[in-house]
């Protein structure tokens, strides 16, 4: 039986129309300020960097630094307050609509009181390519991107040469030369632009992805675009300097250079080769065949971060410091939550392979459905952490959360042998599995969508591959607890489309059984199984269900995850950031009013390292004691409602598994030797399912991603648009780093 899921947890659980409906005016109008201030200030920060290349931007900026530079903070502060001042308004203001009003749930979203209609976010434009899948929406931030780059180019291009008639009579070479370099010095500040973006979506937990509702997953996609431009600007504007130095014959001396009144030349050297190293890491045939290279690589990022602060100074470092520090933030937040060891509750080995791990959680750490988590075992590596997506849904029980690791990898296999271990160790010597189980498991997350967008649709098409299935088994338990809730916002139809190798991993399909016998009259669910390297059935098909090594264990000590995430608590998430902000504002302005300015501090790289220190302690000492604070609170209130230890927390069907494979069988189809055919079965579903909005969700390899996308998008261009067509919405849950 589900544990009793509190409204405050689950908002979506209790909320219907009529409450909607009864909201006062006071909220309604309090909602709409917030969130038209939030867009305000977000335009408002995209057009300073499309005016500040022009010259009416540039005469603009100036008047705004002659007006703001005699303050304590002089012209860094200048810069930092009209290039940083919007987004940390939005993330302020962000934290009251997301406590008070992203609760509910707009009747424009809920699948039964509108006519489908066509979505931008989930319209895929490009289904192949360098880029992957991309939507409609994406596609368009994209054009932004490129318009910038060449609008930047232009600008800056009609500027070099009104500067270059400036210096007087050069001879031809010389006037060459100069335009080179004032121009590569333009690639310079075009890439000190994108760097302003390239570390917003990789802030986990960061209230600007909750807002607009990114999750990490999709967020790292738009990192990897934004690192690849910047680098590929850095790389324009290293090389046109060195191709200047050459020509000058003073390429080494120019590299070691390392000046007080301009940039440094030799730390902007080292950022760039730890960025270069990174970029190189990157790239298909190195991730796919090294990924320990390109992750270890990537921790370089403090590197490039620290002496790219050295080389530009603290003005143009300014520009781009707010997305820093809010990954910084949430890097820390990140560093104390994955310091505590997590209890292992249950392991389940399946015959495929794949291992179910369920994991001890306090009460008050929510998630959804389709979050995922970060996991590391120190007894493998005390660097490497592996994502992966909840199977469980929240609704399953308030203390426990799972995961299926399949072992296909060096990493996945060794954690599958010190759990066998384990397994034999304690079934032979009857001894706790915490003494002899050699795991130090810890966890970060849940990441993931703010709200269960799969609610949204009236139906489902899950389509997986392989181990994929691990998320669809979190939506199909969530909606049939909501069913049985007797929550009127629930899908009514479910199709779930899963391509494995061989029939072994359809053992995978017992977690289903659970459930679907109880609810199997309530919602239409049909699964289709596709074994695509097996020409005919190796076995019934009752006998592919059943589970053959299955073990429990419970530790003695409390270990469950820590409520320090990003994605949790909002109001602590938001006096976390306020106190970090105000810290550095405190520690800067301190800086500036005792030690630049009373004794002449002028050396660029010099107040790039005073800079990055403010950040530090910014974040270390003020962001720490609310840390500290969000962390005795969260151990408090985990503890207040503490009744039961861990093995009793647990539901009976997460320990125990009394498979009814008849049941499940029933509404199986098993096909051997073929590959799904989306057109077939899109137009099946189209036929079925008229006049109503379907959500595709995809979690699977980027070929099946890349077949589902097609053919979503191929059956959105042959749709009139009529009230009587449904309309696919293509949403992908794959990792991409």
């Amino acid at each position: 039986m589900a544990a009793t899921i509190s409204d405050e947890e689950h908002p979506l659980l209790l909320y219907d129309v009529n409450d909607i409906k009864s909201s006062s005016y006071f909220a309604s109008f309090a909602k709409w300020f917030l969130k038209s201030i939030m867009w305000l200030l977000f335009l408002s920060w995209i057009a300073i960097f499309f005016l500040v290349p022009s010259d009416f931007g540039a005469q603009l900026y100036s008047n705004w630094v002659a007006a703001t530079s005699t303050s304590v903070f002089g012209e860094t502060g200048s810069a930092l307050l009209i290039y940083n001042g919007p987004i940390f308004i939005i993330m302020l203001v962000a934290v009251p609509y997301l406590a008070l009003f992203r609760k509910e749930v707009d009747q424009q979203k809920l699948h039964g009181n509108a006519a489908p209609r066509l979505r931008l976010g989930t319209f895929p434009v490009i289904v192949d390519g360098p880029f992957g899948v991309v939507s409609a929406a994406e596609l368009i931030g994209m054009f932004l991107f490129l318009v910038f780059i060449l609008w930047a180019a232009y600008s800056y291009a009609i500027a070099n040469f009104e500067l270059l008639l400036t210096y007087g009579d050069l001879t031809l070479q010389e006037s060459r030369l100069r335009m080179l370099q004032m121009t590569v010095y333009r690639f310079g500040s075009m890439a000190l632009s994108i760097i302003a973006f390239l570390f917003l979506p990789v802030a986990r937990g960061s209230i600007l992805l909750r807002i607009v509702d990114i999750p990490f997953e999709h967020a790292t996609k738009y990192h990897a675009w934004l690192g690849h431009l910047t680098m590929f600007l850095l790389t324009l504007h290293a090389l046109g300097y060195m191709l200047v130095w050459i020509i000058r014959g003073e390429l080494l001396a120019s590299i070691l250079e390392w000046k007080s009144d301009t940039g440094a030349n030799f730390a902007g050297f080292i950022s760039y080769a730890f960025g270069l190293l990174m970029w190189m890491t990157t790239l298909p045939p190195v991730k796919k065949r090294c990924f320990e290279l390109f992750f270890y690589t990537h921790q370089l990022y403090i590197l490039f971060i620290f002496f790219f602060a050295l080389h530009v100074g603290d003005i143009l470092f300014s520009k781009a410091m707010g997305g820093i520090i809010l990954f910084m933030l949430d890097r820390f937040l990140r560093f104390f939550q994955s310091r505590r060891t997590v209890n292992i509750i249950s392991t389940m080995v399946f015959p495929c392979g794949t291992m179910k791990l369920v994991f001890s959680k306090p009460r008050n750490l929510q998630y959804n459905a389709l979050n995922f988590i970060f996991l590391r075992v120190r007894e493998i590596s005390w660097l490497q952490w592996h994502p992966f997506s909840v199977s469980s849904s929240p609704l399953d029980g308030e203390c426990h959360l799972s995961i299926l690791v399949k072992a296909v990898g060096s990493w996945t296999s060794m954690l599958k042998e010190n759990i066998s271990n384990a397994v034999s160790v304690e079934s032979h010597e009857k001894i706790p599995f915490s003494a002899c189980s050699r795991i130090s498991a810890s966890l970060e997350g849940p990441y993931g969508h703010e709200l269960p967008y799969y609610l949204r649709y009236k139906n489902l098409i899950l389509v997986a591959g392989g181990s994929g299935i691990s998320p669809f088994l979190a939506i199909v338990s969530d909606i049939f607890h909501r069913i049985k809730s007797e929550n009127p916002h629930c899908q009514t139809n479910i199709l779930i489309v899963w391509a494995v190798k061989k029939s072994n991993e359809i053992s995978l399909l017992s977690e289903f059984d659970g459930i679907i016998p109880h609810f199997s009259d309530k919602l239409n669910i049909e699964i289709q199984t596709f074994i695509t390297r097996e020409p005919e059935p190796l076995l019934e098909s009752a006998e592919v269900l059943k589970v053959t090594n299955s073990s429990g264990f419970s530790s003695s000590k409390d270990g469950s995850m820590s409520i320090l995430v990003g994605s949790g608590n909002k109001i602590w998430s938001g006096v976390y950031f306020f106190a970090s902000s105000v810290g550095f504002i405190i520690c800067f302005s301190i800086l500036e009013a005792c030690y630049i300015q009373p004794f002449d501090i002028l050396s660029w790289w010099y107040k790039g390292l005073l800079f990055v220190a403010c950040m530090v302690v910014s974040v270390f000492v003020f962001g720490g004691v609310v840390v500290g604070m969000w962390y005795y609170w969260g151990k408090k209130a985990s503890s207040d409602v503490k009744t039961q230890n861990d093995r009793e927390r647990i539901d009976d069907k997460v320990v125990t598994m009394d498979i009814t494979s008849e049941a499940l069988a029933s509404l199986s189809t098993f096909r051997y030797g073929c590959r799904p055919d989306f057109k077939e079965i899109f137009e099946r579903m189209s036929k079925r399912w008229s006049g109503v909005d379907i959500g595709v969700i995809v979690c699977g390899p980027a070929s099946l991603e890349s077949s589902v996308a097609r053919e979503t998008r191929s059956q959105i261009f042959e749709r009139s648009f009529s009230s009587h067509d449904s309309i696919f919405h293509f949403n992908s849950h794959s990792f991409e780093f």
